[in-house]
Formats: structure tokens, sequence, C-alpha cells
């Protein structure tokens, strides 16, 4: 999680930055070396130098459905804008990879599941949102477009369903989903002043040490909702949707703890991939 909070906007980490916040949050440079081994390792990042003066590089995914999306993050706070209003239409794939090619077959369910793409039945995955370009681009570095099908349909009934928030319900675990929203919530909530806290900060390390190991936790526990979230639109969901207060209160997080960085030795430069995006919702704390 903290190597990727570094990731800067051409995709590099700066090891000694990466070095310097890790020392803050109370870890071993010896943790740092073996999570960045790890991550050479599992063919996440390159590594170009060493110790301190090295740069590691994320590597691209020719597909942009896996990396970190902030595109992601600003569709759903469109969506809870009201921005992003649902058109009606389902989007389906359907495939038949044989057996032979199951790497292969795994690789593209992983890939729709990933997308926020639920199962119909054996190799028939439907989802609300447009993402035809980003699976067939997949398909595509995969070697297996021509086994891929692409439709759409404004007629989507499932036995007896055919209401689209009933079939919502009955195809994505939104329970599941609003409970993980539920527990960032009450982590957004904890981590906002009370009204009657004095404002400011003595700029201390022990702060920044603090400062930083809340966004780090904010983060962790923001991924965590959000990653296995299908980001229904409105119109699919209950109403209201805890997803929208969750979302709106780790912006109103964020935008604190940006106002109270006093720019230390490593000030608040996590997240840049997303923290724009979170910088750009208002503050209605």
């Amino acid at each position: 999680m903290l190597v990727h909070a570094l990731v800067r906007e051409d995709g590099t980490v700066d090891a000694a930055e990466l070095y310097d916040v890790a020392g803050l949050l109370g870890m071993t440079d010896q943790q740092v070396r073996l999570c960045v081994r790890r991550l050479v390792a599992d063919g996440r990042f390159t590594q170009e130098g060493r110790g301190r003066k090295a740069v590691l590089r994320a590597v691209a995914d020719p597909t942009g459905a896996l990396a970190p999306d902030a595109e992601y993050v600003r569709h759903a706070y469109r969506q809870d804008a009201g921005q992003a209003p649902w058109d009606g239409v389902w989007h389906l794939f359907a495939f038949a990879v044989p057996e032979s090619r199951r790497t292969l077959r795994d690789a593209l369910r992983d890939t729709l599941l990933h997308l926020g793409a639920a199962p119909l039945q054996g190799g028939l995955y439907v989802t609300a949102n447009p993402v035809a370009a980003i699976v067939e681009a997949h398909a595509r570095h995969l070697g297996v477009l021509d086994s891929l099908t692409f439709l759409t349909s404004t007629d989507l009934r499932v036995g007896a369903l055919t209401d689209p928030a009933a079939l919502a319900a009955g195809l994505w675990p939104l329970d599941e989903v609003a409970a993980r929203y539920e527990r960032l919530t009450a982590f957004a909530r904890h981590c906002l002043p009370r009204p009657d806290a004095p404002a400011g900060g003595d700029g201390t390390a022990g702060e920044a040490t603090g400062r930083l190991a809340t966004a780090v936790e904010l983060a962790a526990e923001f991924t965590r909702a959000m990653a296995p979230d299908p980001l229904l639109p409105p119109e699919l969901l209950p109403q209201p949707w805890p997803g929208t207060e969750a979302r709106r209160l780790t912006a109103d997080c964020w935008h604190h703890l940006r106002g109270t960085d006093t720019g230390g030795p490593a000030g608040l430069r996590l997240f840049r991939l997303y923290g724009d995006t979170l910088g750009d919702v208002p503050d209605t704390s």
C-alpha cells in the first residue's frame, strides 16, 4: 500500500522518498527492501539503481484494466453528484475458451469481475457500465478476442426478474459492498476533527507521523471498500446508498489532512494518483 501510495504521475517511485515515509511510519529499511524485492519479483515494478538512489517503475498494463485508475474514483464521485445517469443499457459479454487455454480463460474472467461484471451463467457476464473497450483490449492482449461476444440489451430478464433494481440486487452482493462502506464511514468519522478541536497543530515529527499513518489507513479502508464495488448506477442501488456518504466523508478527511499538512520531512505526498480527485470534491464538513 505504501509503495503504491507514492507512485507519481509518471508511474515511478523515488526510493529515497519511500524510505523516508516508511521510517516515519515506524517501518525498518529491511522491511522496505523485502517489500521492494517482492514487488519486483511479482512483476509489478522494475527497479533502476540500488538503495535510496533507486527508482521503481510500475509495470504498465497494456489493457488499462488492472492498473490503479483515478478515473474509476472520479466516476464514482460523478455518480454521487448525479452527473453519470444510467442510460438503461446492459452490457453483456459471452466467451467460450477451451480447457486447453484455461489460464487465458481465467484471466479474461478475472478481468470481467475486476470491472464489476456479474456472472449470469457459464461464460456469460453482465454489467451496467460501458466497459466494452477495456474488455476488448484485454481479450486482444490475451489472444482470445475471437472467442468473445459483445452485446447490449435494454430488456434483460433473469428468471422472473425484470426490474433493473431487483436484477442488480440478485446479481451483485450489495449487502457485502454496503458493509465495507459502513466500515469506511466509521473510520472517516473517527479521523475527522471534533468541532471543538483546536485548529492547526504543533508541526512536530510525531504529528507528521500520525498524519501519514492516518492517510495510509484511510487509503487502505477506501481501497477495501472501492475494490469490490461494481459502481452500479444510483438508479440500480438501494437508497440511501452508504457508498455515497462514505466517499463524501473520505473526501472531507482528505481535505482535512491536506489542510493540516505542514510540509515536514515527507509532507502529505501520498496517493497522487487519486489525491487530486478527492481534492476536487467540495468540502462539506
